[in-house]
């Protein structure tokens, strides 16, 4: 046996896996290193770690994607392996190399591994000719811009673009019509170079509606290898995945067989070490096209653990310390099913916009498995991917698996920014989803209905004033029980889901209090309140609400929904309209400024991009709220920019008399 042993490993990611690479490493023994950039100071997964050195800047570039850095950070820790987790460096042959030459154990596979797999085009190229099927698209060498609409125009559209050297939706364009080719081919390369700092792109032919499976596994130095059944990651937003499950609904144990098979082949043919996922396309006859192949663990490895009982990162552990796999594929048992949910830190109403901020109050259901790296007051960067929490659950059924999972996500306090925990909750209540019945199409076809506004937004309303009232500090504080006489009703103005409320809330003789809301009126009997709980009754039905107040900000978790609630009772009126119908563009969230798409002096039209911000390694087009002229661009490319700051400014065109 050819062994590669270690003691100290430095973990070249961060967040909620760096902490979930920890857990096992010392488990086994293994001493743990963290690196960090300025914007991570203070994360968890810096503290949590035996020693901790700063990488450089905030942006990925200026810090996860440095090579030199973090192979130096190694240097000066001792580390003698290095963990790329998943994302910025994990499937970068270069890195792989530079671990190698400094003679520290890579944890994944060889370059030459990487480079076969994990670049899209070459891991297409070696499955056709094994005869795979794939996905009809070009990846060729030349990328010009004629050469790509030349070849996406051949293939049909629609197609999809997608960055040559990573994975999870970013660099990925789907394009309907040759108009807008070019835009899109632009804005896949420039956010496949800030992500993976590779800008290369490939075209695949879009399929309509396919399922997205994913089949795990993994191989040793010695010429073993496995898979562990597959993960159904179909539902997504942005080409990026939500929900994953194993098994899929649609998988037949025959299916898996086959689709396994393939994949294992395919990893021996190339002596391929440590874990990884092949990629595939289902479509509705049964019929499956490889995609490719992701050269590291998958954000979604928790399902596949709960329903094998393996631990993934011990088994990279042990195969980069060149033990053998030990594991035979009839030794691979399943058990039940497993569902994660990926909580994001954005805005699901609202184009799934990232969000970042102060999470105020933290608190994670104790029922599921959970992974992540915050606690309350723990900072959220806007330079880095919006997940901040997976959430799993495992049951006998999979419906069993759905609904502790959809309890659990009643049960997360997430308070201070706003999060997709609603969206998500209700995407695994849907009927096509709790039928097994959802498509990569499903948020697409069923988005009404999952951004819908609330019908009750009138009595959350009421509850928000009474919250805003008895915990107000120049208040007389809450007794059970009757009163001597009743408060003269306080006016109250409120924002909440951005609509503005006007009401009026005291306290009656018994001890009640009433809300009065255009002509409605809500009675509340509080039973309990103290620190953050507050239990009450209001006709006939007593319920309970979590809450926190952090100055003119209320947050509250009623009925599995969380309501950001802003007291407007003493603010001035707003200075300006944030609609842009002054002709002023304000930055959507904090962000970069990645391009400049106008100049002063230009014509242009309502709804042409102007601008377009970088924010959670995502893009986002800006565009024209009226038509007119630009008389300022107030940015620069590179500038990081705070939501609401004015971008753009348009002088209108002039009325007819």
């Amino acid at each position: 046996m050819k062994r590669t042993p270690f003691r100290k490993i430095l973990i070249a990611n961060r967040g909620e896996i760096a902490l979930r690479i920890m857990r096992t490493a010392r488990r086994l023994g293994y001493g743990v290193v963290a690196v960090y950039s300025d914007a991570d100071r203070d994360a968890r997964h810096v503290r949590a770690a035996d020693e901790a050195i700063c990488i450089g800047g905030s942006l990925p570039a200026q810090s996860y994607l440095r090579i030199e850095a973090i192979i130096a950070a190694a240097g000066a820790s001792g580390a003698d392996a290095i963990h790329p987790g998943y994302g910025f460096l994990a499937e970068n042959e270069d890195f792989a190399v530079a671990c190698r030459d400094a003679g520290l154990v890579f944890i994944g596979p060889s370059p030459q591994a990487i480079k076969a797999m994990g670049n899209k085009a070459g891991a297409k190229a070696i499955m056709q000719a094994a005869g795979v099927p794939c996905v009809p698209g070009y990846q060729g060498a030349d990328q010009s811009d004629a050469a790509m609409l030349a070849e996406a125009t051949k293939i049909g559209f629609p197609v999809m673009i997608k960055a040559v050297a990573g994975g999870g939706g970013r660099g990925m364009r789907l394009v309907t019509d040759a108009a807008a080719f070019p835009d899109a081919l632009r804005g896949a390369r420039s956010e496949a170079q800030g992500a993976f700092g590779d800008a290369g792109v490939i075209l695949e032919r879009a399929i309509p509606d396919p399922r997205h499976i994913e089949i795990q596994v993994l191989g040793d130095r010695y010429g073993h290898a496995i898979h562990l059944g597959e993960r159904d990651c179909s539902v997504q937003r942005r080409h990026q995945k939500l929900i994953e499950e194993a098994p899929s609904p649609a998988v037949s144990p025959e299916l898996r067989a086959r689709m396994g098979a393939i994949a294992v082949a395919a990893i021996k043919s190339i002596g391929y070490e440590g874990a990884g996922t092949l990629e595939f396309l289902l479509d509705a006859s049964g019929a499956f096209y490889f995609m490719e192949m992701n050269t590291r663990l998958q954000v979604e490895h928790p399902v596949t653990e709960a329903i094998t009982g393996l631990d993934l990162v011990e088994l990279q552990l042990r195969v980069a310390g060149g033990e053998p796999l030990g594991l035979r594929q009839e030794d691979v048992r399943f058990s039940g099913h497993a569902i994660e949910v990926r909580l994001c830190s954005e805005d699901a109403a609202h184009d799934f916009m990232p969000q970042s901020g102060r999470m105020a109050l933290w608190q994670m259901p104790d029922e599921l498995r959970v992974e992540h790296a915050l606690q309350s007051g723990s900072e959220i960067p806007p330079f880095y991917d919006s997940m901040i929490a997976k959430l799993i659950s495992h049951g006998a059924t999979r419906d069993e698996a759905r609904r502790k999972l959809i309890h659990g996500l009643e049960q997360t306090v997430a308070f201070g920014v706003t999060t997709n925990q609603a969206f998500l909750a209700d995407c695994l209540r849907h009927p096509a989803f709790a039928a097994g019945e959802a498509t990569t199409a499903f948020i697409r076809e069923h988005r009404d209905g999952l951004v819908a506004p609330r019908d009750d937004v009138s009595s959350d309303a009421a509850l928000s004033a009474l919250l805003l009232y008895v915990t107000d500090r120049f208040a007389p504080p809450w007794r059970d029980g009757r009163t001597l006489a009743a408060t003269f009703p306080i006016a109250a103005r409120i924002e909440l889901e951005h609509v503005v409320h006007d009401i009026e809330i005291g306290r009656e003789r018994d001890g009640g209090y009433l809300a009065s809301r255009n002509g409605g009126e809500y009675r509340f009997e509080i039973d309990q309140l103290d620190g953050d709980t507050i239990r009450f009754r209001t006709n006939g039905v007593m319920e309970s609400a979590r809450f926190f107040r952090d100055g003119d900000r209320l947050y509250v978790l009623h009925r599995g929904i969380t309501l950001a609630v802003r007291d407007l009772t003493l603010a001035a009126p707003a200075a300006a309209t944030a609609t842009g119908s002054d002709g002023k563009v304000r930055a959507a969230m904090n962000g970069r400024v990645v391009a400049v798409l106008v100049r002063p002096g230009e014509r242009v039209a309502a709804g042409q991009p102007v601008m377009t911000l970088e924010a959670m390694k995502m893009e986002h087009v800006h565009a024209a709220p009226i038509s007119g002229t630009i008389s300022a661009i107030d940015v620069a490319e590179g500038e990081q920019v705070t939501t609401g700051r004015i971008v753009v400014e348009i002088e209108a065109d002039a009325q007819p008399a």
